[in-house]
């Protein structure tokens, strides 16, 4: 009768492609910031042409938005538990078009800044929520490759975004002249606010009726947004105020996620200690930091790593660049299944991991002394990124299969809120700090080489993990 059921199109498989959608505008949202600025920079125009420093600053924009994206990882996952995963999820990307929509109405500096910050509080709550609605929908049997499959929607979005950008900026330029870096906040912005209404449709739940409360969650959401918000401003109008640089400023804010997480822990007390106190788990969050650091490095300055590499056009560069973010199409369930291939062995998703994050330090390094000796094949350059994307967003498969697996059953939920929330610390610092190291040197061949040791220094924290331990109790 299992057969029978398991023929043909299931609920689960709609919900896929509607969580597929979701990551799709929602990763296009957030990662046209990179190329817009870029372009901002490279043509010295807008906020960006008076600048001293356009490439620290630049990241500083990024880095607040991850600010924001980080700070409401676990309260997006409390609040899915409390109004339900489809809910969150719904709202989350009804948010992200609006505010992205709104981006393109403003132009000065500290409205964009805030519309971006308010983008990633909204954002933010994505992942924990689609997380535990796939694997509240689909068969255990299948739950490795619905992960790998909704996934498969970010990879998309980031290409499409690093891709489109500059080409929506370029078409809208004899109309928007100088303004036109706002159109791709205007088009992505419309085109997610249609995209949440099919979702919402789509996931609606089958025979209940009015039994999402909209208003409830979203009020309780913006909350804790408004409070993230001007917490969130406030470092940055009193850092500038003292003169730090853009750095320093992101360093600060990574700090909130210190303060988060004393928070949860003080008002959680023993309900959470187990993920907060469990040394596995612990050196996973950690090591995942620069897991956020290398995504975000090429998803917010890889268009300007291989652009002044290579000499060519900034929408070349770009194209170049996507071959390693269209990867995870593949990179992502061929990891999930993987993962479950070697489960039942010691140590094994841990082993694999180790592993992958092994090869791609290697290809990270590979990449860097390509460029940096001086050769511009882009056929070359873009096999090394596809390779190492290809591994890149496969170990990302296989490290949540090993935190689910390590984490108690009950306190799942809060063991991937809080995995996302201590590595955005990477997502935080990676566009400035990397930026202000291209500034201050002239090139990006030393960015490129911090990435590589950074993820070198992920790869031997995970070998300090071991299921063993928690299989035993």
């Amino acid at each position: 009768m299992s057969v029978q059921k398991e023929r043909g199109w299931q609920r689960y498989h709609t919900i896929w492609v509607m969580l597929f959608i979701g990551w799709v505008v929602s990763y296009a949202d957030r990662t046209l910031t990179g190329p817009v600025i870029t372009w901002m920079i490279t043509n010295k125009v807008g906020f960006l042409q008076a600048a001293s420093n356009p490439h620290a600053l630049g990241g500083l924009l990024g880095s607040l938005f991850f600010a924001g994206y980080m700070l409401t990882q676990f309260p997006g996952g409390y609040f899915g538990d409390k109004f339900g995963y489809r809910t969150i999820v719904v709202i989350s990307i009804f948010w992200a078009g609006i505010t992205t929509l709104l981006t393109g109405l403003t132009g000065g500096l500290v409205a964009f800044i805030a519309l971006r910050i308010f983008t990633g509080l909204g954002e933010g709550v994505l992942y924990s929520n689609d997380r535990s609605l796939v694997a509240q929908v689909t068969p255990p049997n299948k739950l490795g490759l619905g992960m790998g499959v909704v996934m498969g929607g970010l990879t998309v979005g980031l290409s499409a975004a690093l891709v489109g950008t500059v080409y929506l900026i370029e078409r809208a330029q004899p109309s928007m002249g100088v303004n036109a870096w706002k159109a791709p906040f205007l088009i992505l912005g419309t085109v997610t606010i249609i995209a949440a209404f099919f979702i919402r449709q789509a996931l609606k739940p089958q025979g209940k009726i009015g039994s999402e409360n909209f208003g409830k969650a979203l009020f309780s959401l913006l909350k804790y947004a408004i409070v993230f918000l001007v917490a969130i401003m406030a470092v940055y109008f009193i850092t500038n105020a003292l003169h730090l640089n853009d750095v320093m400023i992101a360093v600060i804010l990574t700090c909130l996620a210190f303060v988060l997480i004393a928070f949860i822990f003080i008002k959680k007390g023993n309900e959470v200690s187990p993920i907060l106190r469990d040394k596995n788990l612990l050196l996973i969050y950690i090591s995942y930091i620069a897991v956020l650091w290398h995504l975000w490095f090429y998803g917010f300055w890889g268009g300007a790593v291989i652009k002044d590499f290579g000499g060519g056009t900034l929408a070349s560069a770009l194209l170049v660049i996507s071959f390693n973010a269209i990867a995870g199409v593949i990179g992502f369930p061929l990891g999930g299944k993987i993962s479950d291939m070697v489960a039942h062995k010691t140590n094994g998703r841990r082993n694999v991991l180790i592993m992958m994050e092994a090869l791609l330090t290697v290809f990270i390094f590979v990449f860097a002394v390509y460029v940096m000796s001086g050769r511009k094949d882009m056929v070359v350059q873009s096999a090394i990124l596809f390779v190492s994307g290809l591994i890149f967003f496969a170990l990302q498969a296989v490290a949540h299969a090993l935190t689910s697996e390590i984490a108690p059953v009950h306190l799942r939920g809060a063991a991937f809120g809080m995995l996302n929330l201590v590595s955005e610390i990477g997502a935080v610092l990676s566009p400035v700090v990397s930026g202000a190291i291209r500034d201050s040197t002239g090139s990006w061949g030393t960015p490129l080489i911090l990435d590589g040791v950074l993820m070198g220094l992920s790869c031997i924290m995970v070998m300090g993990v071991s299921s063993k331990i928690v299989s035993k109790g």
